[in-house]
């Protein structure tokens, strides 16, 4: 191995093993698993004999700048977005597989320091669930790819198209505090086109909080068997802005989807209802429930299923166009750093 001055020698300066050895002694064990990481694949136990998967992709440039995310930061949000997507679904999270493209110039630290991200974010969202394998290569770019795997629980998953007319529209997490702290990031912290490292200390406190949420989002991923337990005819994970995602459950369901535009407003962070409707990252998740049920703790109503008619989104009965994140539309190509 190359010598390294700091002792935190780069990731082209090391073999591979040492880099899988780094990260193996941060993961914690999951619940779920029958063989853990080290052998060609893992052994997920399946007590449902349903599995839910998902996957997602984080890369420098439309998905985080490395100027403004620490590799803990990175691990946390990669975890985070995919837990939410199984959660979104009405199961419990099991397991992680995480594929990490490195440039070779990245310091050993800010790998330990990605897994060190995932295992507490698993541990303090989704207890038991934890990093089981995945795969490492270089590349120029950095780029997270994780898969997530959840149980079901014996419960029948809930997926977006099942929302019905009379239904109660309700979210549970935030809204809009994910999208105030990007504004922050591209307002506050860079140069011209170039992003500059973040100075927590040169905000005020609301700024801080919506920056902490842009870059550690805290979804509830709890709520997601909790919702389905409480008869969630359909759910899904806020991603991309309310809007656009209600317009796709909306779409899915065949029906139209009227929000209250009072309860939006005591919901949206810094109560700023369009930064609510239109920005994402936040990870809430987004349920509808038959109107005769009460609606389970944490999820707090913000409309209502109607029939179909000309339109599939309203807002107090006015329609109004989905909007929200499209990573080929909106990305403006900021120099990543």
């Amino acid at each position: 191995m190359a010598s390294d001055p700091d002792g935190d020698p780069r990731i082209g300066d090391i073999s591979e093993g040492t880099v899988l050895r780094t990260i193996l002694a941060r993961t914690s064990t999951a619940a779920h698993a029958l063989l853990g990481p080290g052998d060609d694949a893992a052994v997920i136990a399946a007590p449902s004999a349903s599995v839910v998967a998902t996957t997602d992709t984080l890369v420098d440039g439309p998905d985080f700048r490395t100027a403004w995310s620490s590799g803990y930061d990175l691990g946390w949000k990669a975890a985070a977005v995919n837990l939410a997507d199984v959660a979104a679904m009405g199961a419990a999270p099991t397991a992680l597989l995480v594929a990490l493209a490195v440039p070779r110039d990245v310091r050993l630290s800010f790998v330990a320091a990605m897994a060190d991200g995932f295992r507490e974010a698993c541990d303090a969202l989704a207890p038991g669930c934890a990093v089981v394998g995945g795969d490492l290569t270089v590349s120029e770019l950095l780029m997270i790819a994780v898969t997530a795997l959840g149980d079901l629980g014996g419960r029948s998953a809930v997926t977006r198209s099942g929302a019905r007319p009379g239904d109660v529209v309700a979210l549970a997490g935030e809204l809009g505090a994910a999208a105030a702290g990007l504004e922050t990031l591209f307002g506050v912290f860079r140069d011209g086109e170039t992003p500059i490292a973040v100075d927590p200390d040169a905000l005020d406190e609301a700024s801080r909080r919506g920056l902490e949420r842009q870059l550690r989002p805290l979804p509830p991923i709890a709520l997601g068997p909790v919702a389905a337990d409480a008869g969630a005819t359909a759910m899904m994970d806020v991603s991309d802005g309310l809007s656009i995602d209600a317009g796709r459950m909306a779409d899915a369901s065949g029906v139209c989807i009227d929000f209250d535009g009072a309860a939006l407003d005591e919901l949206s962070f810094g109560g700023n209802r369009s930064r609510a409707l239109a920005g994402g990252e936040d990870h809430g998740l987004l349920a509808a429930f038959p109107a005769d049920r009460p609606l389970p703790a944490g999820f707090h109503r913000i409309g209502t299923v109607i029939a179909r008619g000309e339109h599939g989104l309203l807002l107090d009965g006015t329609p109004i166009p989905p909007s929200g994140w499209d990573p080929y539309r909106d990305w403006d190509g900021v120099t990543a750093g």
